[in-house]
């Protein structure tokens, strides 16, 4: 078991391959999080009230 073993870590490192041992990390583009439309609308409230 080693580097010629494609079922442990070391094996897929040596070879280049993804699997069970060694999983692909997770694309940056499906963690982004989803905006609501409340969160990102301003509030009208808070703008007449800054009036002076």
């Amino acid at each position: 078991m080693g580097k010629g073993d494609r079922r442990t870590f070391r094996g897929k490192l040596s070879r280049g391959s993804f699997g069970k041992c060694r999983p692909r990390k997770p694309s940056k583009k499906a963690s982004k999080p989803v905006e609501t439309a409340g969160e990102t609308a301003p509030s009208t409230e808070t703008a007449s009230d800054q009036v002076t």
